[in-house]
């Protein structure tokens, strides 16, 4: 299904309608934000940072339109960011793909505040610390290339972007055979047993704080 949603807060006038979804899981299957170990792997699907670089390019061209109305936007070149942007799926077939492979996570949480947030709540819920490694973050030319046009560093966008909905998880590293050569998933990091080290190791080896700019429920 299509599933159309978000933090909508408010509306000046119109027709609002709330939907509340409840399902059932088999526990057995089921992971958590909260099972992950000392040593496992950080994993994540896809590619980051491409929505955040969609609604730039949106609103960019809102800003011309509003300027300018007669002038058209020129959306074409950058039509895979504004699907990224408008019209995110949810990453099913990851977990099917996981489940054919035998390979269970022992956390995971999807990616809509950010790669640097949502590794942090993996981190916390599990007691855990987390290392995350610069140069192992994927990311589409598309969205590198559109990042420095917009004069932005690539690697924030991924870190602090989000709306991608791809899937942030852990593996144990016996299952690193299972996914290491998996052209949808990238082992980007681990999870360390102390709790304090949140750390982003740069491309020149640099160990730098991992701080986190998404949404945070309870502290707005």
């Amino acid at each position: 299904m299509d599933l159309v949603g978000g933090d909508t807060t408010s509306s000046k006038a119109g027709f609002v309608l709330s939907i509340t979804a409840i399902g059932l899981g088999d526990r057995d299957a089921l992971v958590t934000r909260s099972g992950a170990r000392a040593n496992d792997l950080l994993v994540v699907s896809g590619d980051l940072g491409g929505a955040y670089m969609g609604l730039q390019v949106l609103e960019r061209e809102k800003s011309v339109f509003l300027e300018a109305p007669a002038v058209q936007p020129d959306l074409e070149a950058h039509a895979l960011l504004l699907e990224r942007q408008l019209k995110p799926e949810a990453r099913v077939d990851v977990v099917r793909e996981l489940a054919e492979l035998g390979c269970r996570p022992t956390s995971m949480i999807d990616v809509s505040d950010g790669l640097a947030s949502e590794a942090l709540h993996l981190a916390t819920a599990s007691g855990c610390g987390v290392h995350i490694y610069e140069d192992k973050l994927p990311i589409d030319p598309l969205t590198y290339e559109t990042a420095r046009v917009f004069d932005l560093d690539p690697t924030v966008c991924v870190l602090s972007g989000g709306e991608d909905y791809e899937l942030l998880f852990t593996v144990a590293q016996e299952d690193y055979p299972k996914v290491r050569n998996h052209p949808k998933l990238s082992v980007i990091g681990h999870m360390t047993a102390d709790a304090t080290e949140r750390i982003l190791v740069t491309r020149n080896g640099l160990h730098v704080p991992l701080t986190a700019q998404g949404w945070d429920a309870l502290r707005q």
